[in-house]
């Protein structure tokens, strides 16, 4: 078995990082099995390298190696690619074509970007780790594959399980053995390490003298937290290379490559979980408030109608004296005042003296009823006017005395008094 350095050797991985030298360790060590591994990172950590050291170390390293990005194949042609298709399984296929897992039979297949996947392809690639067995897209033969499995990916995939975004059983299949690849931020003593050797291999390939950093400009590299780590790294070493006449780079020049590099030495939140966009719980609020809406509206109708049933006000005030705190609150004194107010607002008509309900008449006596009905709202009018005036004049305009011997509020006796022009 191949120690660590001569890995990093063979594999041209520079670095010294106790992190680093771990997940490379775990993957001499299961190399010689064919366990799946799960390569974790961020993106541009440089996960691509696991994968070829462990189908080198192992038994099928002279088998077919495949690389498949998951996420750069378009959603209606992945299953194709992986697990290949018959002739007119769909427009385009004018002949029956091999997928991956059947080309890479005995060998290893390297699945990048797996949590990009399509659901619908999760389930297939799950039965192949289970079984080895597929279909091609468009045939109902089950195929048989002997492959070795290694994915990697950049997304939180406990967070795409728990948005179902990823299958739960898939990621336990994938993840038999789990290698975490640290970002750059994590390994300062490499990053001026990494791009010395970046700016020595450019200025082999442009024929021009290697750039050097001033101490201030390493200081910058140092703190800088590299988002895009060391993908980013060597395009920022690229860029310097070429562009800057001067082989010496101060701590202005290389600012000014670095984006938002203001900020280079703040902590990063990093893996912190965004607040969903979906407003259940301000939907949950409004929906409690519309339906305890209808409740109180459902009491409202309840109430009024008793009231136009009945002559006695006072006593239905009396019965309902929790419905009507429930729906007024502490006024219940003034519940004649709200009970026309939500009269107007729900446009009912006033109620009527109850009469017996007559046999159903002829036309002349039906106008002769509304006559009837006509002049003992008039006569109850008269005689509510009458009383007021009484009222007041014994109690010497005194509206509270007055409201008070009439068994109403001062605010609706105020109200009569100016809708009678009194």
């Amino acid at each position: 078995m191949e120690n660590i350095q001569a890995i990093k050797q063979r594999f041209e991985i520079i670095g010294n990082d106790q992190k680093l030298n771990r997940a490379i360790e775990k993957a001499i060590q299961v190399a010689p099995t064919d366990i799946s591994v799960l390569v974790t990172g961020e993106s541009g950590v440089g996960k691509e390298a696991i994968p070829k050291i462990i189908h080198s170390l192992s038994h099928r390293k002279h088998a077919k190696y495949i690389a498949v990005n998951c996420g750069a194949i378009p959603e209606g042609t992945i299953d194709s690619e992986l697990f290949g298709h018959e002739k007119g399984a769909f427009t385009g296929a004018t002949q029956t074509r091999s997928g991956y897992f059947e080309v890479a039979d005995g060998g290893t297949i390297f699945l990048d970007e797996v949590g990009e996947l399509p659901l619908t392809t999760q389930v297939r690639l799950l039965r192949v780790l289970e079984n080895g067995e597929f279909l091609k897209v468009g045939s109902s033969q089950v195929q048989k594959t002997n492959v070795r499995i290694v994915a990697a990916t950049n997304v939180n995939m406990f967070e795409a399980i728990k948005k179902e975004k990823f299958r739960e059983d898939l990621y336990y299949r994938l993840s038999t053995v789990e290698i975490s690849i640290p970002p750059l931020r994590e390994r300062q003593d490499d990053i001026h390490l990494l791009f010395r050797k970046f700016a020595s291999d450019f200025g082999q390939k442009y024929k021009m003298p290697t750039i050097r950093l001033d101490d201030d400009a390493v200081d910058l590299l140092l703190k800088y937290r590299w988002p895009g780590n060391i993908r980013q790294l060597r395009n920022i070493a690229e860029q310097v290379s070429v562009l800057e006449e001067s082989r010496s780079v101060s701590w202005a020049t290389l600012n000014g490559y670095l984006p938002n590099s203001n900020n280079s030495n703040l902590p990063a939140v990093v893996g912190q979980k965004k607040a969903e966009s979906d407003f259940s719980n301000e939907r949950e609020i409004l929906y409690k408030v519309l339906f305890d809406m209808k409740s109180d509206l459902n009491d409202l109708k309840k109430l009024t109608l008793e009231l136009m049933k009945n002559n006695d006000g006072e006593k239905v005030q009396e019965e309902n004296e929790g419905l009507i705190k429930k729906i007024y609150g502490d006024n219940g004194e003034e519940v004649e005042d709200d009970y026309r107010d939500s009269r107007e607002v729900l446009r009912l008509p006033e109620p009527r003296a109850e009469m017996p309900a007559p046999k159903p008449p002829t036309e002349d006596k039906y106008h002769f009823a509304e006559e009837i009905q006509e002049e003992e709202t008039l006569s109850l009018q008269e005689k509510e006017v009458e009383l007021i005036k009484k009222s007041l004049e014994r109690n010497r305009g005194k509206r509270k005395a007055a409201a008070a011997e009439l068994g109403i509020s001062e605010r609706t006796l105020y109200r009569k008094i100016k809708q009678y022009d009194l």
